[in-house]
């Protein structure tokens, strides 16, 4: 194990009997969970190769019961790890052996809905998807759509600020996030801005979105949703180079078109995705762009065109529009499945690094410098319209050392982003895997900054304490 965790309270671990006592007052018997084999299912997350037992975990089913819950351990000292789905891809629910799990899973409710507002209101339990579900026999959906989408919870969205496939013309989670009801660590309930398109004041709810669960837990979310386009339809670029299709993203970025999606896979990726999803994917090319447009038939035609138009200097291999909602389906599926995809033939590192759109095609080719220089192999396959990279780094966990040679060739791409103008995260937050590599982007002035603020919310850092600040030099609340 190459990062580290804090050292539990031994003192709150030796109470754990009479913390379940108390927590059993709180909520029925069937939401609190304590013995080992039933904790064992919360102990990690999406980020598999660490775990921790928590000392037990509590699933309320109401606000009320996550007050009760978060007044009842700031009382106490103990600390609590606020979890989703679990699907955090950078260990952002990994518990800790002196902290209980709060998970929201049950509080998965559509509260309210106002077409004519374009708004919801839903429990933070529920799925990403299941809010689209919701409003769609009114045409309408929710934009956010991370690859997780199926099981991932709006709460943890919340938490990443996650964004997904569709983000590069409706935004990520915070341009889609209209208000939240919050809990804090002593208990109080605080509604953070509503049903209106700007709250007054401080933008506080731009503060909590992207928080990592250190500031309060959400239990409810007031989000925006969209009448669907008439239509969209995928086309397919396959370039014999992947600084062309690099290049070719920044030129469609740079003549002021605005697809609703424009996603990148190299040769790997398009293999992996392939043979799982049969996509029809060029498998003679190098990289592959995946360009959405939507509209009316006549704006898609005209989009199209000009998107042609625009790669023709790259000289594409393979053009492929797609003719019916069969194969923009299949083409979507090999996309949003890459991930579990590339887990059927080999161990991976999912890394979630940014940058300026411009400095795709000499980025492209440093990770796979980096990469070798290890190795090993890497699956790039991201969201490349607002230049948030998703590359793949590929090991076998039974052969020693090799994870972690994967994990510093993810520490290797990070650090890449930041030195050519990027951030070390664009939607998987920051947890435990980019904790230590926060003072390569951030001084110290700007760390103990971002921590004080922490500290007025939580100044015990009873809140996902592990996460995010390294844990060396952190401000003393």
């Amino acid at each position: 194990m190459t990062i580290a965790f804090p050292k539990p309270d031994q003192a709150v671990v030796a109470r754990r009997r009479d913390i379940i006592e108390g927590l059993g007052r709180l909520v029925a018997s069937e939401a609190l969970i304590v013995s080992e084999d039933e904790r064992r299912a919360f102990e990690t997350d999406g980020l598999t190769a660490y775990r921790q037992m928590p000392l037990a975990v509590v699933l309320p089913s109401t606000t009320q019961e996550v007050s009760a819950i978060m007044r009842f351990c700031n009382d106490q000292g103990v600390k609590v790890v606020p979890r989703g789905a679990g699907t955090s891809l950078c260990g952002g629910a990994i518990p800790q052996a002196d902290a209980i799990v709060l998970g929201v899973a049950k509080m998965n409710q559509v509260l309210d809905v106002s077409f004519e507002g374009r708004t919801a209101r839903v429990q933070a339990g529920i799925t990403n998807l299941g809010i689209s579900q919701a409003v769609a026999h009114e045409n309408f959906f929710y934009a956010p759509d991370p690859s997780s989408q199926l099981a991932c919870t709006i709460a943890g969205n919340i938490a990443m600020n996650s964004g997904g496939a569709h983000c590069l013309k409706y935004g990520v989670t915070t341009n889609n996030l209209l208000g939240v009801t919050l809990v804090m660590l002593d208990g109080t309930v605080v509604e953070i801005g509503g049903e209106h398109l700007d709250a007054a004041g401080y933008d506080i709810l731009g503060l909590v979105c992207g928080s990592e669960g250190q500031l309060g837990v959400v239990t409810e979310a007031v989000v925006r949703i969209l009448r669907a386009a008439e239509g969209a339809r995928p086309a397919l670029f396959g370039f014999e180079k992947a600084e062309d299709a690099g290049a070719c993203v920044a030129a469609i970025i740079g003549a002021g078109i605005i697809p609703v999606a424009l996603e990148y896979m190299d040769k790997p990726a398009i293999q992996i995705c392939e043979a799982f999803a049969h996509a029809g994917y060029p498998l003679d090319v190098e990289a592959m762009l995946i360009v959405e447009v939507e509209g009316s038939d006549q704006e898609i035609d005209d989009m199209l065109r000009r998107i042609v138009a625009i790669s023709e200097p790259f000289k594409p291999k393979t053009m492929k529009v797609s003719q019916s909602e069969a194969e923009s389906a299949a083409i979507w599926k090999g996309r949003k499945s890459a991930f579990g995809a590339t887990g059927r033939v080999a161990d991976y590192i999912c890394m979630d690094g940014t940058i300026p759109t411009g400095q795709l095609p000499y980025v492209l080719n440093r990770i796979d410098e980096i990469v070798k220089s290890y190795g090993l192999g890497v699956a790039n396959v991201f969201h490349a319209g607002d230049g948030n990279l998703h590359p793949l780094v590929m090991f076998n966990t039974n052969v020693p050392g090799e994870m972690e040679k994967a994990e510093k060739a993810g520490e290797d791409i990070l650090k890449l982003c930041v030195e050519v103008g990027g951030c070390l995260t664009g939607e998987h937050g920051v947890g435990i895997e980019k904790r230590d590599l926060m003072t390569y982007q951030f001084n110290p002035v700007d760390l103990e900054q971002q921590m004080r603020v922490r500290g007025v919310f939580d100044p015990g850092w009873l809140l996902n304490p592990a996460k995010v600040f390294p844990l060396e030099g952190r401000f003393a609340a």
